[in-house]
C-alpha cells in the first residue's frame, strides 16, 4: 500500500485519516495512513493515536522518500495564505494522494485532480471537473457538469447543483445549498445552512436563506 501523510491534525485531518483506515478495514488497500505533519505538535506526539512525523515544511522531503500527501489545512479567513503556504512546499502533483472512500459515488466522466478526497456517502454526478486538493466531505453532493478549482472544501451535507462554476479556494459550509448555473468567486465562502441563489465575488462570505453578503474574508 502507498503510505499517506496528512498535512493537518484534529478536524478535517483526523476525519480523513479515520476514513482511510475504515477503507482498509473494508478491503480497500490502495493507501495506508502513516501520520501527520503539524506545526502545533512536536515530533512523535500523537493525534488520536497516530504520530506526528514532522512539520509542514518537511512535506517535500517525505514526498521524496516515497510518501503521498493529503492537504487538509483550510480556513475561511486567511485561505489564500494557506494555499500559498502549501504551494511553497513544491510537492509534485504525482505525490498527492487522491482518495475516494468505497461508500462514495463518483460517476463516470468525472475528473478528480491530484490530492482530492471524496468521503463516505458523498455523490459526484457526471461531467464534473475538480482541481487539486479539494475535500468533498461526508454526504456532500455535487451536481452534473460543475467545474471546481483548486483547494476547495465542501463541508458535510452541502449540496452544489449543476453547471456551477466554483473558483479556487472556495468553502461551502455544512448543509449549504448552491443553486444551478451560478459562480462562486475565488476564496469565497458560503455559511452553514445557507441557500445561495446568486453569483458571489472573490473573497466574500454569504450567509442565510436566501444567502446575503456578510463581509469580506
Amino acid at each position: 500500500m502507498k503510505k499517506v501523510i496528512i498535512l493537518g491534525g484534529i478536524g478535517n485531518g483526523s476525519v480523513i485519516a479515520a476514513a482511510i483506515q475504515d477503507a482498509n478495514r473494508r478491503g480497500h488497500q490502495e493507501y495506508e495512513f502513516a501520520g501527520y505533519l503539524n506545526d502545533r505538535y512536536n515530533k512523535n506526539e500523537l493525534i488520536e493515536g497516530m504520530p506526528v512525523l514532522g512539520k509542514i515544511k518537511d512535506a517535500k522531503r517525505f514526498a521524496n522518500d516515497g510518501y503521498y500527501l493529503v492537504n487538509t489545512i483550510y480556513r475561511i479567513d486567511g485561505q489564500q495564505e494557506r494555499i500559498d503556504l502549501f504551494e511553497s512546499l513544491n510537492v509534485p502533483d504525482s505525490k498527492l494522494a487522491t482518495f475516494v472512500h468505497p461508500f462514495a459515488y463518483v460517476a463516470p466522466r468525472v475528473n478528480l485532480g491530484a490530492g482530492c478526497v471524496v468521503m463516505p456517502n458523498a455523490s459526484i454526478s457526471p461531467g464534473c471537473s475538480f482541481g487539486k486538493c479539494c475535500l468533498i466531505m461526508t454526504g456532500a453532493s455535487v451536481g452534473h457538469n460543475t467545474t471546481i478549482g483548486d483547494h476547495c472544501h465542501f463541508a458535510a451535507q452541502s449540496c452544489i447543483s449543476s453547471f456551477v462554476h466554483v473558483n479556487n479556494g472556495v468553502h461551502v459550509g455544512l448543509n449549504a445549498t448552491i443553486r444551478e448555473k451560478i459562480t462562486l468567486g475565488t476564496n469565497s465562502a458560503v455559511g452553514m445552512g445557507a441557500v445561495l441563489i446568486n453569483d458571489i465575488s472573490d473573497n466574500e462570505i454569504w450567509v442565510g436563506n436566501p444567502a446575503k453578503f456578510l463581509r469580506k474574508t
